[in-house]
């Protein structure tokens, strides 16, 4: 049966390959974004893998243009079964180079979006009962890097935010999940497009993965909705990391991470970016760095499909143990 899906940040990046994923399966996909020339080129791609879609241009950090949004779709398209969080902005500096009205702007829409994306589903889905709300995060709710402070201060915040809801839904015994995906750093649009202070390409940490492997892991996390979804194994290994030894992974980020997120290409000082207004055209999915972006997860696929690895790592066990007591006898 289809499904009604929401998709913030449907213009580009991960948003907009949610959306076409989500269109595979023959649902109907609300897509919010502000920029109206994207959202077109996303419509057609989602009409074009079989799904049926409604553009909704609207800012996320306006909650009460995000519940219209949410209205439109339950008239329109019919009751929202899943809504994912997507839309977000940044600024690429050190933090004493941010103003407090970027960091505003990146706190309103990155993680104030998520908030009034949530609230607008909820109204609706919890006096259903039924619902999934995917908030798509990062490794980086785990773990600050350099560079990064606005974006990564949201990613706390939504997990935070996160957290507490999904402990009132059980408490309330209510049959609505919320469940949400981290992510590894990923090939979209946001490098080309971000407000920074360097005088070098942004580039994702490396290693760097395609937005459908971001995709096929929100879709899954829709399907199957667990409490987190990690993807890659960078992913596990930084917020493992960071549980162990923080002042150890502090060390080895101040001293490899700020060239990491830069290319050795020279930017223009005066190109425009997204942060207070969408950018003209169509930014697409994909970001600069296909030469070098990973298609498939190792980590992802294991995390799907953790019945049959815990049943393969128990017999292997079964078998080593039982192996060295008959070399005991």
């Amino acid at each position: 049966m289809s499904r009604t899906v929401v998709v913030t940040g449907a213009s580009a990046g991960v948003g907009r390959a949610t959306a076409i994923a989500f269109a595979r399966e023959g649902a109907r996909v609300g897509l919010i974004a502000r920029g109206e020339e994207g959202l077109e080129a996303t419509v057609r791609d989602v009409e074009a893998a079989g799904g049926t879609a409604l553009m909704l241009p609207c800012d996320v950090s306006d909650a009460a243009a995000v519940d219209a949004a949410a209205e439109r779709v339950e008239r329109e398209l019919g009751s929202i079964d899943v809504w994912v969080n997507g839309a977000m902005t940044a600024v690429l500096a050190k933090t004493w180079d941010v103003t407090p009205e970027d960091f505003r702007r990146v706190t309103e829409v990155t993680y104030l979006g998520y908030v009034h994306g949530t609230l607008a589903a909820l109204k609706r889905m919890r006096p259903r009962n039924a619902g999934v709300i995917v908030q798509v995060g990062s490794a980086l709710a785990y773990r600050s890097i350099p560079l990064q402070a606005s974006y990564c201060a949201a990613k706390f915040a939504i997990r935070g935010f996160t957290d507490s809801l999904r402990c009132e839904l059980m408490h309330d015994k209510s049959a609505v999940r919320v469940t949400m995906v981290q992510l590894p750093g990923l090939n979209t649009p946001q490098f080309t497009s971000v407000r920074t202070t360097l005088t070098r390409q942004p580039r994702p940490v490396a290693p760097v993965f395609q937005p459908e492997v971001a995709a096929e892991a929100i879709l899954f996390a829709a399907e199957h909705p667990r409490r987190e979804v990690w993807v890659g194994g960078n992913t596990v290994t930084i917020i493992l990391a960071n549980h162990l030894v923080p002042w150890l992974a502090d060390l080895f980020l101040a001293k490899t991470n700020i060239d990491a997120q830069q290319a050795p290409t020279p930017i223009d000082e005066q190109r425009p970016d997204y942060l207070y207004e969408p950018l003209p055209g169509d930014q697409g999915a994909h970001g600069i760095f296909d030469d070098e972006a990973k298609t498939r997860s190792v980590q992802l696929e294991l995390a799907r499909n953790r019945g049959a690895v815990v049943a393969g790592a128990t017999a292997l066990g079964a078998g080593v143990l039982a192996g060295l007591r008959a070399r005991r006898r």
